[in-house]
């Protein structure tokens, strides 16, 4: 039974390796555009995040747009407006709103599918050291190995039985058939337009040792 170990404390320090470095920093960014995105929604409140990723990329978040927080971080002072820009800023916030509704809402998605599919790994895993035979054969060990031959063995003799079996039954099955059908002929009164039939009849005589003519009695 294994046992699992809890979330461990990672050490706030930079990581050597570059390729968790990378890792690391796909999933805190998604995290934090995440927190970011509710945090407007719950809030409404303007923001405006950016982020230099370690291979020099640029990533950024913005409420209602990054361009808008910065100009009002520079100016700072509150943006004149006006009934038609209010009209315009409104609307804006309203389709920036539900964005940020259905980002949070596909990142949502995204974390059950991606807890759903450590699930399923997991369950993999589990089902491939339970049923170890149907793997692949490469990753079988020698006492796998030693135990599979010996089963396919086992098989094969019981097939074999199992063919020797049919076809005992099938060659009795032909041979009953053959003897039930050699003794079947054709009765002398018997023909084909169901008449009386002379040759038969004459035939069959002279096989018991008499001779008839048909109509001029015995000679």
């Amino acid at each position: 039974m294994s046992t699992k170990r809890g979330r461990q404390k990672v050490e706030m320090v930079k990581m050597p390796n570059e390729s968790n470095l990378q890792v690391t920093f796909s999933k805190r960014r998604s995290g934090l555009f995440k927190k970011a995105s509710e945090l407007c929604t719950l809030c409404g409140v303007e923001i405006s995040i950016i982020v230099f990723s370690p291979g020099k990329k640029v990533f950024s978040f913005g409420h209602p747009s990054v361009e808008t927080v910065i100009e009002r971080f520079i100016a700072r002072n509150p943006p004149q407006s006006s009934p038609t820009l209010q009209l315009i800023q409104a609307h804006r916030n309203a389709s920036v709103r539900e964005l940020n509704v259905q980002l949070t809402q596909v990142l949502n998605q995204l974390d059950f599918e991606k807890k759903k599919g450590e699930e399923l790994s997991q369950n993999r895993n589990d089902n491939k050291k339970e049923y170890w035979w149907e793997g692949p054969i490469e990753e079988l060990d020698f006492t796998q190995l030693k135990q599979l031959k010996m089963s396919l063995e086992e098989l094969k003799k019981n097939v074999a039985k199992q063919a020797d079996k049919v076809l005992v039954q099938n060659s009795h099955a032909q041979q009953f058939f053959a003897s039930s059908t050699s003794g079947a002929g054709i009765a002398p009164f018997e023909s084909k337009n169901g008449l009386f039939n002379p040759d038969m009849m004459h035939n069959n005589n002279n096989n018991n040792g008499y001779n008839h003519a048909y109509g001029r009695g015995f000679y």
